[in-house]
């Protein structure tokens, strides 16, 4: 494998077409504000580097980057890959990671606006993500040991299953499905809307009316707080440790809690017969 090493770049496509090589120690800047460094590229290994300039890693495969800062102006940093590895590094790019696959992130900070869309094979471990819109129409993602933070995350995506993670979001898992969620905490209103198979297990719950219009919804050993108007036109298997605010107009399944301060079923309904703690509505 060639290497380069302690060089700066700053001329358009500096690296294009690169095959076999590990970049260590090389910054990315300069005035001639050249785009795709590494543009259509394979084997390549990246340390210790430092990326000011946009579009770095396009059509590439087989990309390792280790103990790299992304920096904000470089814009939309991984597009059209795959087979990529980030450990330990730092990306605040806009937009990164737009129809990749087989990724793994571990031991890195992403944060950044609308991360990973269109994106399959993701393997995040021991990470912190940020972002709005994150993980959209995305399949096949695991993501373990984490935190994330930012708004309508995993929207359209499936095939996602989620341990010990602490997600802060709004509008989550909107029209997602296949997702199997454990050990986890949710902080966020309005989550799970139009969903398709979510399973919750032995997760905290925060914010107003989650899990409305979900189809095949369940939800085993989970704590519902401050959570009302919840299950509108749903069809649920949930048992929920702790007390739920309000139940509105389930349409099948059933519900046992340990206690519920309000149950609506109104005009509006949809279903003729509803369990709650074993009492038909």
């Amino acid at each position: 494998m060639k290497q380069i090493i302690n060089e700066t770049f700053d001329k358009e496509r500096s690296l294009y077409h690169s095959y076999n090589l590990e970049v260590n120690n090389c910054t990315f800047k300069g005035d001639s504000d050249g785009e795709s460094p590494l543009k259509e590229s394979k084997n390549i290994k990246v340390l210790n580097s430092f990326f000011y300039l946009r579009y770095p890693f396009w059509h590439d495969i087989n990309l390792t980057i280790e103990n790299t800062h992304l920096y904000n102006t470089c814009r939309a940093p991984l597009w059209y890959s795959k087979d990529i590895n980030v450990q330990n590094s730092f990306i605040e790019s806009v937009k990164p990671f737009r129809e990749c696959s087989n990724i793994v992130v571990l031991d890195s900070n992403i944060i950044s606006e609308e991360p990973f869309w269109n994106c399959n094979k993701i393997n995040i471990i021991n990470s912190n993500i940020e972002g709005f819109y994150a993980f959209k129409d995305c399949k096949d993602i695991s993501f373990e040991h984490s935190t994330f933070s930012g708004k309508y995350s995993f929207q359209y995506s499936k095939n996602i299953y989620i341990n010990d993670v602490t997600l802060n979001t709004k509008d989550a898992f909107w029209h997602s499905k296949n997702v199997y969620v454990k050990d986890s905490i949710i902080n966020g209103e309005y989550l799970g809307w139009y969903s398709t198979n979510l399973t919750l297990v032995n997760c905290v719950i925060t914010g107003t009316q989650p899990f409305c219009y979900c189809n095949n919804l369940k939800l085993i050993n989970c704590k519902l707080i401050d959570c009302d108007y919840a299950f509108e036109y749903s069809t649920v298997k949930a048992n929920i440790i702790g007390n739920i605010l309000s139940i509105k107009n389930p349409i099948n399944g059933y519900i046992n809690c340990d206690s519920v301060e309000d149950i609506i079923f109104d005009d509006f309904r949809r279903s003729k017969s509803f369990k709650i703690n074993n009492k038909k509505y």
